[in-house]
């Protein structure tokens, strides 16, 4: 089989063992993957020589969707402030809806998630690649003045966790919501810099 052939398989699998684990809201195995869909298991294991290539596939599978809403934002010509709303908000109405049409199979990839979040990392170090994007440009408009883009994405992040972390929208998914989440990032644009603005004051807190 060529490379080609076999990515196109890889997704395929990726998607079939994807929809058995809708159905019995279990992970799946490369010979579970075989026995339900009647595939000669040395195929499954052309396409996936470990286990964990299909762990991998999966996830690729499962991220897809949110990595292509991001890739529409960051091609936008939106300006820096309704660009960063879409970046978080995007994706937070997807995970919301995955969530609401099957909370049992979303909190089953949230588990596959922490279990083996190696595979997810390169997703998540793409969107803090994106984020620092739109800082840099947020900064180009007069926005996030002195800050230093690393520390600003991490401030960020925090600020903005419980509408992308997948686990926090199953837990308080309710709670949350468009509206919420743009006030969120008018107040990042409107008084998010590097000045002290007194908080801090000393070193040391009171009472302690």
């Amino acid at each position: 089989m060529s490379e080609k052939d076999i990515d196109q398989m890889r997704s395929r699998f990726a998607r079939e063992a994807m929809a058995l684990m809708e159905r019995t809201g279990e992970e799946v195995t490369r010979t579970r993957l075989a026995a339900e869909f009647k595939i000669a298991r040395a195929r499954i294991e052309a396409v996936f020589p470990e286990e964990s290539d299909l762990l991998e596939a999966i996830t690729a599978e499962w991220f897809a969707p949110k990595i292509a809403v991001m890739d529409e934002v960051m091609a936008s010509g939106l300006p820096p402030r309704r660009k960063m709303y879409e970046f978080f908000a995007r994706r937070f109405v997807l995970l919301r809806q995955n969530f609401e049409e099957d909370p049992a199979t979303f909190r089953l990839y949230v588990e596959m998630g922490e279990r083996y979040f190696e595979y997810a990392q390169s997703y998540i170090d793409l969107g803090d690649h994106y984020l620092c994007e739109l800082i840099a440009e947020a900064q180009a408009d007069g926005h996030l003045t002195g800050m230093d883009v690393d520390f600003a994405r991490s401030v960020i992040n925090q600020m903005v966790l419980c509408y992308i972390q997948p686990y926090l929208i199953a837990m308080i998914g309710e709670r949350l919501s468009e509206d919420k989440l743009a006030h969120i990032v008018d107040a990042i644009f409107d008084g998010l810099d590097a000045k002290d603005g007194g908080a801090g004051g000393s070193s040391q807190l009171q009472g302690v």
